[in-house]
């Protein structure tokens, strides 16, 4: 890991006075009354969203990419992301996303048109190429996805949020950023169509921590660089079986609760929006690793625990998709 960045993000912790992560004996999830699925993550967590949601198109109604770009965009090469279509049209990446849907490695690509698709990338992230953030878009468009864009925020690498503690230029963790504005609310609207106002005052859910072992392939998930608690935020509506979507969302590298404990939970503005609109999220949980290869603690979206990991059997969209149908997505 960067030692400069695992500094940034130790102090980053100590500053926010966040719990360090559960580590003893977590409970597994709870059967919830879910009535649709979304997924959002940003940076290696954007990416990773935009995968399962191609990937289990069955699954998920809509997805929201921060800081990342189109499906398979790594191509098993981490340096790919860099330069990954660029944008310039149909390209291989949609045409790799047709062979695979044909194979059946895939849910069906008809199950994107008409999806809502909500992308946000900062003009000054030094990260992912704004081209590369226009592929995802191309790629959505491509297959008639509805997409809703925002990138014209002077934002580093990050997730925007109004409860960041980064300001927006910077790229630093813990990677939340405050540009003015509210991204979540967006998305949200995008997907839903409308929502209520965030609860601007004390949380009204629990955020707990569960056993993210009893949903990955082989039982343990330091073998798959995944954690071994993720953590659930349940507003008490979702929690006594009211009807509730669920949002799956993914931290990105170098953002995990083993360096950042709930900061994205806590200041990341889903669970505000979760409050006042029965919403349930979900925040599976990486881990750095030296074997697979994964010093930052990114999920897997270009292959390090395997060459299927754009694909339904990819082990890390496996345990995500597992905690889905255990929550009764």
């Amino acid at each position: 890991m960067r030692g400069a960045a695992a500094v940034l993000a130790a102090a980053a912790l100590a500053t926010l006075g966040l719990a360090a992560p559960a580590r003893a004996e977590a409970p597994p999830l709870p059967r919830l009354n879910i009535t649709a699925d979304y997924a959002t993550g940003v940076s290696s967590g954007g990416f990773m969203a935009t995968q399962l949601q191609v990937a289990y198109s069955g699954t998920f109604r809509g997805v929201g990419v921060i800081a990342a770009g189109p499906y398979d965009c790594g191509q098993g090469n981490v340096i790919r992301f860099a330069t990954c279509d660029l944008g310039l049209g149909v390209g291989t990446l949609e045409q790799q996303a047709e062979t695979w849907a044909s194979q059946g490695l895939i849910d069906p690509l008809a199950n994107l048109d008409g999806l809502p698709v909500y992308t946000y990338h900062g003009v000054l992230d030094p990260i992912v190429n704004p081209l590369v953030s226009a592929a995802g878009v191309d790629f959505y468009r491509h297959f008639g996805a509805v997409t809703t864009t925002h990138d014209w925020d002077p934002a580093g690498h990050s997730w925007p949020t109004p409860d960041g503690v980064v300001p927006c230029p910077l790229t630093s963790p813990p990677f939340l950023n405050d540009c003015g504005d509210d991204p979540e609310g967006e998305m949200l609207t995008a997907w839903l169509g409308q929502v209520n106002p965030p609860n601007t005052g004390a949380p009204r859910g629990t955020l707990v921590h569960f056993d993210q072992n009893a949903y990955v392939p082989g039982g343990y998930g330091p073998f798959l660089s995944m954690d071994t608690t993720g953590q659930l935020y349940v507003p008490p509506p979702c929690a006594s079986g009211a009807p509730c979507r669920l949002v799956v969302a993914l931290h990105g590298c170098l953002s995990a609760q083993q360096l950042l404990g709930t900061a994205f939970a806590d200041r990341g503005n889903l669970d505000t929006y979760a409050d006042t609109n029965d919403l349930v999220i979900l925040y599976p949980q990486a881990i750095s690793s030296l074997l697979p290869v994964n010093p930052q603690g990114c999920w897997d979206w270009f292959g390090y625990d395997g060459s299927d990991y754009a694909v339904k059997s990819a082990p890390q969209m496996r345990a995500v998709v597992a905690m889905v149908h255990a929550l009764g997505g």
